[in-house]
């Protein structure tokens, strides 16, 4: 017999979702209320759709004055000034910065960041008012979701319900609120910042159930554009070897496969550059060019964790930081046997888990049973309780904690809880690593 010991945190109609897209170079938040379709994002200046804020710092000499985002940027190159950019990758680091004269924590630098740009949603909601926020980040491993969960927890928010996942995460869940003929057959997105091309490749594998989307990644380097010439001539020549360069990546990526639509993020798609690679791109295929994708996917994400839609019932996205598992346990609950879920797959190895309560007679094993979406048998997998003591109980009452330090590794820590006041609990604890 199982016992839950928690339910499902619930959200209410209007409750404020942020979704912060948290980047080296620059930001963006979006926010939606629950239960509503509808996802804005908040412009970095007041009636624009500027909608990149600067992840930078700037500190006042002598003083403890700090600018953020556009007025660091404007203030860094002014004498007494201390700027401070490339948050993200300092915070990841965790080495000291050398600032003024003094040491800095860089997640503290990172929260305080995080702290003013949240202002800009004054409007909206205080942070005290935020119900939940998802971060999303080009690559949230553990380390980073430990700087991540350190900064939140100092941002003043009410809320527990902070989220963690990746760019590629936040473009499915993008890509699931869209329109399905948008992404009938597969979907690409490519992100053209500095020298880097970021591309993304969406399929759906109709042929299970759930369907499984399978997202691939692929990076490759670009000309790059911004101040790449003095002379306008240089410049053109800079462009069609740009324009050549992408055309090459863009029929390599769409050889042989039906593509419905495709997404041109970041700012190297600013400049009028891409004639001949749009042209082709935009054969057959609908094309869309913004950058606030990933900050309304984080929105998306948050609406689909709380509340699944209809659409989302019916796909789970097997990223690499996904369990690709289901697992769970056959147990005798109310007389009859039924299948119990512990951990399903499409959950982000690093937030999956579970905790639970329930009774052993005399066999002292528990048998988990793994369910890969891949196609893959089924598999039974037993664990122990080696060395507990008969002391004359019927039963034995455990608690269960699931949780996992990889995505192909599943933790399990067992307490015996004993069985009422004859039988005390012993505090015997087992732990056991199962790899997937």
């Amino acid at each position: 017999m199982f016992l839950e010991r928690k339910e499902k945190e619930k959200l209410h109609t209007g409750s404020v979702l942020v979704g912060y897209d948290l980047g080296d170079d620059y930001s963006q938040i979006s926010y939606c209320l629950y239960g509503k379709e509808d996802v804005d994002t908040v412009a970095a200046v007041a009636g624009t759709k500027q909608y990149n804020i600067p992840t930078m710092l700037c500190k006042r000499a002598g003083v403890n004055q700090w600018f953020y985002g556009r007025d660091a940027v404007k203030n860094a190159d002014e004498e007494g000034m201390f700027p401070v950019g490339r948050l993200v990758s300092l915070a990841r680091g965790g080495d000291m910065i050398e600032l003024d004269g003094e040491s800095y924590d860089p997640v503290a630098l990172l929260t305080l960041f995080l702290r003013r740009s949240m202002s800009i949603m004054s409007f909206v909601a205080t942070a005290d008012k935020i119900d939940a926020i998802m971060f999303t980040v080009d690559e949230p491993d553990d380390r980073m979701v430990e700087v991540l969960s350190r900064a939140a927890a100092n941002l003043g928010l009410k809320t527990n319900r902070i989220c963690f996942q990746s760019h590629t995460e936040s473009f499915y869940y993008f890509m699931l609120h869209q329109p399905p003929e948008l992404w009938m057959y597969q979907v690409l997105a490519c992100e053209y910042a500095g020298r880097r091309l970021r591309t993304w490749r969406m399929e759906c594998n109709k042929r299970t159930t759930p369907i499984v989307v399978l997202i691939g990644e692929q990076d490759y380097e670009m000309p790059e554009l911004s101040g790449g010439a003095e002379e306008e001539q240089a410049g053109q020549e800079v462009y069609r070897q740009a324009d050549r360069t992408f055309l090459g990546i863009l029929r390599k990526l769409c050889e042989g496969r039906i593509v419905s639509s495709a997404y041109l993020l970041g700012d190297g798609f600013k400049s009028e550059w891409n004639k001949e690679s749009l042209q082709f791109l935009c054969h057959n295929r609908r094309v869309f060019q913004g950058n606030n994708l990933f900050s309304k996917g984080a929105c998306y994400g948050l609406q689909e964790k709380f509340a699944p839609s209809e659409t989302g019932k019916k796909y789970v996205f097997l990223g690499r930081d996904k369990l690709k598992a289901n697992i769970g346990m056959n147990v005798l609950r109310q007389g009859k046997e039924s299948y119990y879920a512990l951990l399903d797959a499409g959950e982000n190895w690093y937030e999956a888990a579970k905790e639970c309560e329930f009774l052993l007679a005399e066999d002292r094993e528990l048998t988990f049973v793994i369910t890969p979406l891949n196609g893959k048998d089924i598999e039974r997998k037993s664990m122990r309780l080696a060395g507990q003591e008969a002391d004359g109980a019927p039963y034995t009452r455990y608690r269960l904690e699931m949780s996992m330090s990889g995505p192909e590794t599943v933790r399990a820590v067992v307490t015996d809880l004993g069985f009422g006041e004859f039988f005390p609990a012993s505090g015997q604890v087992w732990e056991e690593c199962l790899e997937l």
